[in-house]
């Protein structure tokens, strides 16, 4: 089912290092007005770089609001104008919503979700979402490792239902899905 509003909601997933991102900056490139909403932390110094890497692809050319839990709430209170919303991505984001749930309670993540997919329902502007697709691998070998899978694979079946269009990028190469 797509989204009801005349936004459009684009989803593109694909494998680690599979040219998601590029493609999706290719994707909101003829927007004049771009948000960048970056769901990434520094927890790390390799995390510090990526963060930067990222900025540096995109330049000047995104407002970027950094956001790593409340998605509903970044997506309501956009800039005035805002034509185009580029996330990246939702499964950092459901690594972050585990590891919040520790603090919050788990019935946290399912109520994160719930909120972003509403928003998603009726979305202020076009919206270009990236995704991992995690359930293409082996069964990882821990419970933590499967939960992550789990919730990361019903999050982008949910997300990808409400998409007007779907990219699987492979090798640099996107597929249609939808």
């Amino acid at each position: 089912m797509a989204a009801e509003s005349s936004a459009k909601i684009v989803y593109v997933t694909g494998g680690a290092r599979s040219g998601k991102s590029s493609f999706a900056l290719h994707l909101a490139a003829p927007y004049r007005t771009r948000v960048f909403l970056a769901t990434a932390e520094p927890f790390d110094g390799e995390m510090e770089q990526r963060i930067q890497k990222h900025r540096e692809e995109r330049g000047e050319q995104f407002t970027t609001i950094e956001e790593p839990l409340t998605l509903d709430c970044a997506l309501r209170e956009l800039p005035e104008g805002t034509e185009v919303v580029l996330l990246d991505c939702l499964t950092v984001w459901t690594g972050n919503l585990m590891h919040y749930a520790e603090e919050r309670g788990e019935g946290e993540i399912e109520q994160q979700i719930e909120r972003f997919l509403e928003v998603l329902r009726h979305p202020p502007c076009d919206m270009i979402l990236v995704s991992n697709e995690v359930g293409m691998g082996i069964v990882p070998e821990n419970a933590m490792a499967r939960r992550f899978r789990d919730i990361a694979g019903i999050i982008n079946q949910r997300v990808a239902s409400l998409a007007t269009e779907a990219w699987l990028l492979c090798s640099g190469l996107p597929l249609r899905l939808k």
